[in-house]
């Protein structure tokens, strides 16, 4: 997942009423060719495909989505089983697949990695989805720096680091679309977890950044902002989890989102719209509402 209440247009979230429309209500509609859509596979396949994080329950469901006859998904992921049993779903729905075991905090590794990854060909999507989670334990009493600086290492360095090599290659070849996950907790930090908060707002800022700067070059950049997944990460999250939807809900809307180059995605949308109020509203009217729904201890 993402946790959170804590990936809209260019506008702010009230204004992204379209959020608010349920997969469940698109699906099976008519799409705008006439075409049935009746599956999560994209509308128009494309050729290479990059998803970091693919042993997690997001990155998984999305390798699966994606997967396809004449697509190569390029995943990552730090558990070789799971990875390669993910590599087996997607071989048996038509896709190539190239799997790699690989520690994002390693920049170095990253980076030629990479390169390798582009020398192949420069993925047309490619999807920062890795990230971890830590909190301030049952008792409250704080989380351990040494947990915090791995998480940043993962959710901000190794994020920010993966997203400037890509946009830098697709902006000199001239198309791509970044797509960075972030998290409904970038809102508004959260007491529970507040160096997740923290990173999940940092890569909201830096996609927001990236796509303005990106889209003179013909290079697309999503921001996703899910609410609670379910996954392991999930049912390790204090506090109340609202809104709770499975991975692949999750990945439906994420491939959708991107297919429209959106610039945001953000669900589900009342908890978005709530957590979005929460960062328009004086800190301390904010703070309080967290209390009183169990968000601070």
């Amino acid at each position: 997942m993402t946790a959170m209440p804590p990936q809209q247009p260019d506008t702010q979230a009230p204004s992204a009423r379209d959020d608010a429309t349920t997969t469940e209500q698109r699906e099976g509609k008519q799409a705008p060719d006439g075409a049935t859509q009746q599956s999560s596979r994209p509308a128009t396949a494309l050729r290479r495909v990059l998803i970091t994080g693919a042993t997690g329950e997001i990155g998984g469901a999305l390798a699966r989505a994606y997967a396809a006859r004449g697509t190569t998904l390029i995943l990552t992921g730090r558990k070789q089983r799971k990875l390669d049993a993910i590599a087996g779903e997607c071989r048996a729905l038509g896709a190539e697949v190239e799997c790699t075991v690989l520690n994002l905090c390693d920049e170095e590794t990253l980076f030629t990695w990479l390169d390798e990854v582009c020398a192949q060909g420069v993925p047309d999507i490619a999807i920062a989805n890795a990230g971890m989670n830590t909190d301030i334990g049952p008792q409250g009493n704080g989380e351990r720096w040494e947990d915090a600086r791995r998480l940043l290492q993962t959710n901000v360095v190794g994020t920010f680091g993966m997203a400037h090599h890509l946009a830098m290659a697709m902006k000199a070849r001239g198309s791509g679309q970044l797509v960075l996950l972030s998290s409904l907790a970038a809102w508004h930090g959260l007491a529970l977890t507040p160096s997740y908060s923290g990173s999940k707002a940092a890569v909201k800022a830096y996609g927001e950044g990236l796509r303005s700067w990106l889209k003179p070059f013909g290079v697309g950049v999503t921001v996703v902002m899910p609410g609670y997944v379910t996954s392991p990460m999930c049912e390790a999250m204090p506090g109340p989890k609202p809104f709770e939807m499975p991975a692949e809900q999750a990945a439906r809307r994420i491939l959708k989102g991107a297919a429209r180059n959106r610039a945001r995605i953000s669900f589900p949308f009342p908890l978005n719209f709530g957590c979005w109020w929460l960062s328009v509203l004086p800190a301390g009217i904010s703070q309080r509402l967290l209390g009183w729904f169990n968000y601070t201890h």
